[in-house]
């Protein structure tokens, strides 16, 4: 079996559901969530409550980041020198991630091109985290999801392509800035956000504070595509950012343990290597 195979392969050798409602449902929901479902308990609004324009928030927009994104060609001579990991396809159930809303319910338009970077951690291994985003999930408090994950040994694998919204980071705001889709009361970032994940190391894989930390090859894995994202969507380093940093359900703190120190010194050699200094820059 090649390594390229072995996560994909692992993840297929189905793990028994009732344990992974048990073992992924207890830990996995303090780091992924839904985006637009009510916390309160309260019943969900009308139609004419959500359509009730005095009641939505002004849609919020981000300041142009001045930044050009590059040419297909460029971006594929970048990837070429990185030298990065093909992906590994695995892709997540369609209960599980959404369309980017290019309108509010009240058919205004609102932010949602890729304009962030969230940086998560698992907390459980990447065979199950595959095993828990291919599976389906009716209930909208189950659905969760990222666009990628950096395993331990570095390789990349894809959940939720670009241009879908990944149910990545449930109520939050970067700084003041959130996006309101669907209802007034309910708001996140996902809509333009992309996120990527590293698997958690076994003495992690709990409810705990800390713990080892990652490897050298998701560290190296990580500032790659990283990158990558941002020379293609023209996104600065100061909206690369974490799920901690944008929770507002005062829940999610991870990723637990990640050194930003390790992370730009691979990041600002492959900058180097592509031309993109301007891209390490807060």
């Amino acid at each position: 079996m090649t390594r390229k195979s072995s996560l994909i392969r692992s993840a297929l050798i189905a793990l028994p559901l009732g344990l992974l409602s048990v073992g992924v449902g207890y830990y996995a929901f303090h780091f992924f969530n839904r985006d637009d479902i009510p916390s309160t308990g309260k019943p969900a609004q009308t139609e004419s409550q959500a359509l009730n324009q005095k009641s939505w928030p002004e849609v919020q927009r981000l300041i142009s980041s001045g930044i050009e994104p590059l040419s297909e060609a460029d971006l594929e001579a970048c990837r070429s020198s990185l030298g990065l990991v093909e992906e590994q396809q695995a892709p997540a159930h369609s209960d599980n991630f959404g369309d980017r809303d290019a309108k509010d319910l009240l058919g205004r338009e609102i932010p949602h091109q890729p304009a962030l970077i969230v940086l998560h951690e698992t907390v459980i291994s990447a065979p199950a985290t595959i095993n828990f985003f291919q599976t389906p999930h009716p209930n909208d408090n189950d659905q969760a999801s990222y666009h990628m994950l950096v395993s331990q040994n570095g390789d990349l694998i894809r959940f939720v392509p670009d241009e879908n919204r990944a149910y990545g980071a449930g109520y939050s705001r970067f700084g003041d800035f959130t996006v309101h889709s669907k209802s007034p009361n309910n708001f996140s970032v996902n809509n333009v956000a992309l996120h990527i994940s590293l698997e958690t190391p076994p003495d992690g894989r709990g409810d705990v504070a800390s713990h080892s930390g990652y490897t050298r090859d998701q560290y190296n894995t990580l500032a790659k595509q990283v990158l990558l994202w941002q020379a293609k969507y023209g996104i600065p380093m100061f909206r690369v950012t974490t799920h901690a940093s944008v929770d507002r359900s005062h829940s999610r703190y991870d990723p637990r343990t990640f050194r930003w120190d390790s992370f730009d010194v691979y990041h600002r050699k492959h900058a180097a290597t592509c031309g993109l200094v301007n891209l390490t820059l807060t």
